[in-house]
């Protein structure tokens, strides 16, 4: 089994289409990147799963989508203005700058190796400030957020009393943070623009351990339903110098990436923290009253919060295989679960005359209203379910001269490379079948 580097799995993101620099064409944008034709489908489909998973799956668990530009304040009672920061040095020979707490100081630089050139570390805030208004000054100054959870803290209580919901209960969000990271690397792993999936589980003082130990459950459990190996998971526990100042309990779900292993989501048991200090800098009152007991408190929350870009390459990374077939031949494949391939079902035809490709078309459009489908005419067939197979096309449909004569059609499996007839009346329901029972072949577990 041949190597997987990040230089290949990049490569591979701009040669097909999945993701591509920022600008690209000015010399790019360090920290930003684009998603192209088949990158926003993979995102989309981790995304819609997620949502699926923690809203229309779970009668306790309602969405939200707050905005990016929120009040500063906001960002007063959460303690990002004051404490949002990295120590940060900067080389005085060749001008690099790096964060204090991940370099040896007292060794050369590591970009140019000048000894003794670092400046003195200092604190430089993570978060991008803007002004909204026509004037910039001090009272127009604003942030671009630099996570979702707050703008959930913000609308706790307009939530709990328009929709009816009763603790324990949980508020989901997917959208986009901003960090003005001082050193992005590893491609989209770490970005200044990047989204998230959150989700904020609101309990009673005393049951947030309970509710800490299922979250923990049923977050590692989904990785499981996209198809991620379970051998390339981990959890790693907070100690002492990591957790935050508030936090009771936190848990990193540790993915194996092609650079070691990273934190892909954490589960965080935050106590009362964040709706109390809304309350302290709002004056609102951020409690609630419990219809049974009638007890008034302000709410435990369990927070699990998961990297959508970074899911995106954890899936990228563990679906990339360099594969050796008899003869010594070796295809580039991405083993995707079929739920979330940018394409699912390719339908191809064997050759372009005779009839055969405009059956294959009508096929095609057919098949829309039940997968994510792609038409490719181009090439010989067995070059054409390598381009399949190197975008993670789970399945592919071959129409032949048989096709016309008894209304079957090839399906081919992209894990295997095996072929079988099935009829056209069946298709569907064949790969509807596949796709429930899928478990990974080929390669590696």
């Amino acid at each position: 089994m041949a190597e997987i580097t990040l230089e290949k799995i990049v490569s591979l993101c701009k040669r097909r289409g999945f993701i591509f620099q920022s600008s690209e064409i000015y010399g790019g944008l360090n920290g930003a990147y684009d998603y192209g034709p088949l990158g926003v489908e993979l995102k989309n489909n981790i995304r819609d799963i997620w949502w699926k998973e923690m809203t229309r799956l779970h009668d306790d668990i309602v969405g939200l989508d707050s905005s990016i530009l929120m009040h500063p304040r906001v960002w007063e009672a959460s303690g990002h203005i004051q404490n949002f920061s990295d120590p940060m040095v900067d080389c005085k020979q060749c001008k690099a700058r790096f964060r204090a707490d991940q370099i040896d100081l007292a060794a050369p630089c590591p970009n140019c190796g000048t000894r003794e050139s670092f400046t003195e570390p200092r604190n430089f805030n993570l978060m991008f400030s803007t002004h909204i208004g026509a004037t910039s000054d001090a009272a127009s100054k604003i942030y671009l957020r630099p996570e979702t959870a707050q703008g959930i803290y913000a609308d706790f209580k307009n939530v709990v009393s328009s929709s009816r919901v009763k603790i324990p209960f949980g508020i989901a969000q997917v959208g986009k943070s901003f960090r003005n990271e001082i050193t992005t690397k590893h491609f989209i792993f770490r970005s200044c623009e990047f989204e998230q999936m959150e989700m904020q589980w609101f309990c009673a003082p005393g049951t947030d351990e309970q509710w800490f130990e299922y979250w923990r459950a049923q977050r590692m459990a989904f990785y499981q339903t996209i198809g991620i190996r379970a051998t390339h998971l981990r959890w790693h526990r907070h100690g002492s110098d990591e957790l935050a100042f508030y936090a009771k309990d936190a848990y990193d779900i540790q993915y194996l990436f092609p650079m070691g292993w990273q934190e892909l989501e954490g589960v965080h048991s935050r106590t009362d923290y964040d709706l109390t200090q809304h309350q302290t800098f709002s004056g609102k009152d951020m409690t609630y009253l419990d219809p049974v007991t009638n007890e008034r408190y302000i709410p435990y929350v369990v927070e699990t919060s998961a990297g959508l870009t970074r899911n995106v390459l954890m899936a990228l990374s563990d679906a990339y295989e360099e594969e050796t077939l008899d003869g010594g031949d070796v295809r580039t494949v991405l083993r995707f679960h079929p739920l979330i391939a940018p394409i699912m079902v390719a339908v191809l035809p064997l050759v372009k005359k005779d009839g055969l490709a405009e059956f294959a078309q009508t096929l095609e459009k057919e098949l829309r209203d039940e997968f994510a489908t792609f038409y490719d005419e181009s090439g010989a067939i067995g070059r054409r379910y390598r381009r399949m197979d190197e975008v993670g096309t789970p399945y592919c449909v071959t129409v032949d001269y048989q096709t016309l004569e008894d209304k079957t059609v090839t399906l081919r499996y992209r894990d295997s490379m095996e072929q079988v007839r099935v009829p056209l009346a069946d298709l569907v329901t064949t790969i509807k079948a596949a796709t429930k029972a899928y478990t990974r072949t080929g390669g590696e577990g």
